[in-house]
């Protein structure tokens, strides 16, 4: 097949003309260098015994110089990156500040700060018999000062596109920072590490100003390779032309293999053995694994219960006895996934008072908590496969590694993934991905699961087996489960409560069948399928805030705030206006017919009154003639509406 055709834009030529010209005198310095070195002499220059020695030691200085740099400058990269602190506007300025200082202003800087009269360098002549200027160790100060930047700024570039969520999974798992650090951020952002590596020893390898005012000229001793080509320059041009000719194919060999990436943006690598694939059936398995396929509920044989006062954004108390799943629903924005992040110590937006069991985990980071997370994107490390990733938790722990990988295999295989286990998260479909990063949950042996849409990538299919294992996993767990979720099955099915949010307070926590026959919330009403209208009683009737008037069978106080539940199979459709019984009736428009399941689902837009769903058979709407723009009566008798007193 052959590739598509990109159309060129023709650049104008008043933007053309002054970009050439700009790439000619960039060009011009570099081809002066090819055309008056002499190349039948090239290998006598660079082998000339001063040659050699500036060579050695520009290579010594140079590699001393990105040791200091990536002892120092990783730390400081990771927290301009990660730490919010007064002051760190003025830090980045000074590392910077290398960036734009001339070198030479730069090596009496140094002077003033390392010399025998500057700040420090008598305590480190007088305590430590230390001495900087006009010794190798000064050269390696220099360089390290002009090229230290260089790698900052190229790591916390990357370190800046890394999502938080993956260390914060990490640390969800048991990991502790320093883990998390070098396991999962580290090889993550390794691409930008690697460039600005690179290009703190090409600058290191080539500094000239710095050096030679702070550490001097002294061969064997100070003088690099930039300096010979000074010295050189002043009575053997030509041999400084060919040392100049090497120094620029160490710089160029040195970009071309970053390929553009020294800025430190994340980069997308490819998977190394096969492209992502499409969700596929797993292996046949039982409904039920057999005693022993997969590791019993991880909780280690206790009971943890629940009590949280959560304070801030949200504000709740939350109590709950162990193998208690609650789901929380609500709508967008209404501190979900806050509450969540609250009980791991996550967020600032609110604080929890968090006790599992007898003991008060509050002040504890979250890798102590023993409270595991899901988070809506899974975030699987993408540098480890599918079995490192669920074993991480454990290996965190310090479980030994044979045992955490034969438990990890165990719950891929219950999660219907084990014969995946080799792969890496960019070879797996989304639905096998949601599922191994909920084998990694399971396996870490939480005390409290937090579950935030766990199921969603997963196809109806799919879906109900993991709800099924998820279920059995459930009923045997010691601590307490929260799911967050949008889907009305998981909810009746998997909880034991449904927790209704509403501006990060509770709106209603009850057993699912008490939320579904009674439901508070107009978005949880609607959720579940229903017709849901607040109002205010008024008449016998009750006035519907979004315009109308509804008769109720139910009397009402006057004035009383109340949510009216209209089931959908509950509304007649009609071509005419009906006659008889009903005693709510209106005028609208079909604006969008749906399928669900053997039924269809219209909704019915009116001047007279809100949105209504109806839900009517195929057979129904072919005999009235139902389509997009067709005008229809509605009713809905009085007995067929539910009050829910708010």
């Amino acid at each position: 097949m052959s590739r598509p055709r990109t159309r060129r834009t023709r650049p104008p030529v008043t933007l053309a003309l002054p970009a050439l010209l700009a790439v000619a005198f960039l060009l011009l310095p570099l081809v002066g260098i090819l055309t008056r070195t002499r190349w039948s002499d090239l290998g006598a220059h660079l082998t000339r015994p001063g040659v050699v020695e500036a060579l050695r030691l520009s290579l010594v200085v140079s590699f001393w110089a990105l040791g200091l740099s990536l002892l120092l400058g990783v730390p400081l990269a990771w927290l301009l990156a990660r730490v919010e602190f007064k002051g760190k506007a003025l830090v980045r300025s000074l590392v910077l500040l290398p960036m734009v200082l001339p070198p030479t202003v730069g090596g009496v800087a140094l002077l003033l700060g390392f010399g025998r009269r500057g700040v420090l360098g008598p305590w480190l002549e007088d305590g430590f018999g230390i001495t900087l200027p006009f010794h190798t160790s000064g050269a390696v100060v220099a360089a390290t000062f002009v090229a230290m930047p260089f790698l900052v700024i190229s790591l916390e570039g990357a370190l800046g596109g890394l999502k938080p969520s993956y260390e914060e999974t990490a640390a969800s798992l048991g990991a502790s920072p320093v883990r998390v650090f070098f396991t999962v951020t580290l090889p993550m952002v390794a691409p930008g590490l690697i460039a600005g590596a690179a290009l703190t020893w090409a600058r290191a390898l080539g500094e000239f100003g710095a050096t030679i005012t702070f550490a001097g000229n002294l061969p064997g001793t100070t003088q690099t390779l930039p300096l010979q080509v000074y010295l050189l320059l002043q009575d053997q041009p030509e041999a400084a032309t060919s040392v100049s000719l090497l120094l620029l194919a160490i710089a160029m060999g040195v970009l071309i293999a970053l390929r553009g990436r020294w800025a430190g943006a994340p980069v997308v690598r490819k998977a190394a053995e096969a492209p992502p694939v499409a969700e596929e059936p797993p292996p046949p398995v039982t409904a039920a694994p057999p005693p022993g396929e997969a590791p019993e509920a991880p909780h280690d044989g206790g009971h943890w219960p629940l009590h949280a006062e959560v304070t801030g954004f949200n504000r709740l108390t939350l109590s709950a006895e162990p193998g208690t799943t609650i789901a929380v629903v609500g709508e967008n924005g209404a501190g979900k996934t806050t509450l969540l992040r609250a009980l791991l110590g996550l967020t600032p937006r609110a604080h929890a008072e968090l006790r599992l069991g007898g003991a008060d985990v509050s002040a504890l980071p979250p890798h102590r908590r023993q409270v595991a997370w899901v988070p809506q994107d899974g975030a699987l490390f993408p540098h480890l496969s599918a079995l490192a990733n669920t074993a991480y938790g454990l290996r965190a722990r310090r479980v030994p590694r044979a045992e955490a990988r034969c438990e990890a295999q165990a719950w891929l295989d219950r999660l219907g993934v084990g014969h995946l286990a080799r792969r890496r998260p960019a070879q797996l479909s989304g639905g096998q991905a949601q599922r191994v990063a909920l084998a990694r949950a399971l396996a870490a042996r939480p005390r409290l699961l937090l579950l935030d849409e766990p199921l969603a990538a997963l196809d109806q299919t799919t879906r109900a087996r993991v709800r099924h294992t998820l279920r059995t996993h459930l009923a045997g767990f010691g601590g307490v489960c929260l799911l967050v979720t949008h889907d009305p099955v998981e909810a009746v099915s998997l909880a034991d409560r449904v927790l209704v949010l509403a501006d990060g307070q509770t709106l209603q926590d009850a057993p699912p069948a008490e939320v579904t026959r009674h439901p508070r919330s107009p978005w949880v009403a609607r959720m579940l399928g229903r017709n849901a209208w607040p109002g205010t009683a008024s008449g016998g009737g009750l006035a519907l805030a979004g315009g109308g008037r509804l008769v109720v069978a139910e009397a009402l106080p006057e004035g009383a705030q109340a949510l009216a539940i209209i089931a959908p199979e509950a509304v007649s459709v009609h071509r005419e206006r009906p006659a008889g019984s009903p005693r709510n009736v209106w005028p609208g428009t079909v604006r969008e017919i749906t399928s669900v399941g053997s039924r269809l689902r219209v909704l019915i837009g009116s001047a007279e009154a809100p949105d209504l769903v109806a839900e009517i058979t195929p057979d129904a709407a072919a005999e009235l003639g139902l389509a997009d723009g067709a005008a229809v009566w509605t009713s809905v008798k009085a007995t067929e509406v539910t009050l829910v007193c708010l």
